[in-house]
């Protein structure tokens, strides 16, 4: 299917729908505007609804292989266009694509049988009926696929809401699926913050798949409420990095640079706190002297001016307070783009800002610590619990102190890198359950247990 960047429509019963205010977002390299597309209205989101009602009475039924066949056609025709598609997202976005995994190989049983003296307990898993996926800007494409897998293996339908900031890549990815996919089965509504309301309160969506803020999630949980829906929180994360005294720096120097400014630090696992052991003090120039030397490959401007804004507010504060910059920090010039340098900011206090706050962008905080319990202790201290990193030279003290971590993932001498095999969810205000992994393909059904 030949993909143009001439229109961007919702897709609702497998046809486009340009109904609605007309809405533009900007690039953030240029600021300029990007591609006009139309806002979906209140009966949008009914017909999808409707069309989506109809579309599971057959879905639901469709056997596994051919649903597995569905999803390698989707993963073929998105390789397939894969330039397109970068050229889309880097627009939306100011970054190139990094990565667009659409994995097919997973799935679950659709009954589990547990016999024992006499009787016979058959746990099934039904398909939910309609999942409403709300999500981001920082990674728009990937993160939509992902929630589109899972609905699409668990043979439920689903209806994607797109952040008004990148609501391109998503819109064209559901327009290449609409000769793939039977109609109804995935549809796409742009809008703002009118649409997501109306998507979390609809009696006929039984599941809400939620990534973003930890105040964002708060609304989104306490609207789903009022029907009682299956609701996934992906939410926000203050990850660290923990580089032990026996680490060789000259290897993990990189690997931190990566985790801190991959996709600008605008990912909720970026590693936006880095705790390095006292006696590597002097080493603190090689992570900035990696810091620069990561910029070309994973380097980019804030994607709206409401993170630049407070990634500046951030860097202000520190100023103000008196914090020692090592690397970058400086006031900057009026600019065209939505560019901010990034900065180290060496051993600040536990209780400031830079510490206490997910700073979503390319500000990193260097900590020291002298012994295990405190930097186990001061990692566990705030309020989030998303994933953390730990670098040793001895895999087995490495894996000692992430197990004592309260956080979902841990990943030992390696930045954070979710994997679709790998189940993947937050602690404490993280997150509510989890996706990805067979554990999160059980979040999208209806278990059912019969006795016999």
């Amino acid at each position: 299917m030949a993909l143009t960047t001439a229109s961007f429509s919702n897709i609702i019963d497998g046809q486009k729908c340009d109904n609605g205010v007309i809405h533009q977002s900007q690039d953030p390299r240029s600021k300029t505007l990007l591609w006009p597309v139309c806002s979906a209205t209140t009966q949008d989101l009914d017909k999808a609804v409707e069309t989506a009602q109809a579309a599971f009475l057959s879905w639901s039924a469709t056997p596994w292989e051919c649903r597995q066949d569905v999803l390698r056609a989707l993963a073929a025709a998105l390789r397939e266009d894969k330039h397109y598609f970068s050229v889309v997202v880097s627009k939306e976005t100011g970054k190139t694509v990094l990565a667009c995994p659409m994995k097919a190989s997973q799935t679950i049983p659709d009954s589990v049988v547990h016999e024992e003296q006499g009787i016979k307990i058959i746990a099934t898993y039904k398909p939910l009926g309609i999942v409403g996926a709300i999500y981001p800007w920082n990674l728009p494409l990937i993160l939509a696929v992902a929630k589109i897998a899972a609905s699409l293996v668990t043979r439920n339908c689903i209806i994607v809401k797109p952040s008004p900031f990148t609501p391109y890549s998503i819109l064209k990815f559901a327009e290449l699926a609409i000769s793939i996919v039977p109609k109804g089965v995935l549809q796409a509504l742009h809008g703002g913050a009118d649409l997501w309301p109306l998507m979390t309160t609809h009696p006929e969506i039984q599941k809400l798949s939620f990534t973003g803020s930890t105040a964002a999630g708060k609304k989104v949980m306490a609207a789903g409420s009022q029907t009682l829906k299956q609701i996934t929180l992906e939410l926000g994360g203050n990850d660290a990095a923990i580089v032990c005294s026996d680490a060789n720096i000259d290897a993990v120097a990189p690997q931190v640079a990566a985790g801190c400014l991959s996709n600008t630090g605008q990912m909720c696992v970026a590693t936006k706190r880095v705790y390095f052991h006292d006696r590597l003090i002097e080493e603190v120039n090689l992570l900035a002297g990696s810091t620069d030397r990561e910029m070309p490959s994973v380097y980019g401007p804030m994607q709206n001016n409401m993170q630049y804004s407070i990634v500046q507010d951030i860097i202000e504060y520190c100023r103000i307070r008196g914090f020692n910059f090592s690397l970058g920090g400086k006031p900057l010039a009026r600019q065209d783009s939505l560019f901010i340098p990034p900065a180290i900011i060496e051993n600040p206090s536990d209780d400031s800002r830079i510490v206490q706050e997910e700073q979503f962008g390319p500000i990193i905080p260097l900590l020291l610590w002298e012994s295990e319990d405190e930097v186990i202790r001061r990692v566990n201290s705030i309020d989030s619990g998303l994933g953390a990193s730990v670098f040793s030279s001895y895999l087995s003290r490495a894996d000692g102190i992430g197990r004592q971590l309260e956080v979902g993932s841990v990943w030992l001498n390696s930045f954070s890198m979710p994997h679709p095999a790998g189940y993947f969810s937050g602690h404490k205000q993280s997150g509510v359950g989890g996706e990805w992994g067979k554990q999160g393909l059980f979040a999208y059904c209806a278990a059912q247990t019969i006795h016999v």
